[in-house]
């Protein structure tokens, strides 16, 4: 899985630990899924996108590889 996360948190002037309080988890857990490295619940990727003034297909992405 990609994120944007980064990238559109740089665009609002979040840092991440805003990010994770507006979204209800902790800085790790923005860490993590900016890294790809922690895949959201679906509650938690529309939190996201929602506070990112985004959809979550515009901040997720998987590759077809990530779909097998």
């Amino acid at each position: 899985m990609k994120t944007r996360i980064r990238e559109l948190r740089a665009k609002t002037g979040l840092t991440q630990e805003e990010l994770a309080q507006q979204v209800g988890v902790r800085r790790e857990t923005i860490v993590f899924l900016e890294k790809g490295k922690y895949n959201p619940s679906l509650k938690l990727a529309y939190k996201v996108a929602r506070a990112l003034g985004a959809t979550i297909e515009e901040v997720f992405t998987f590759d077809d590889e990530d779909l097998a």
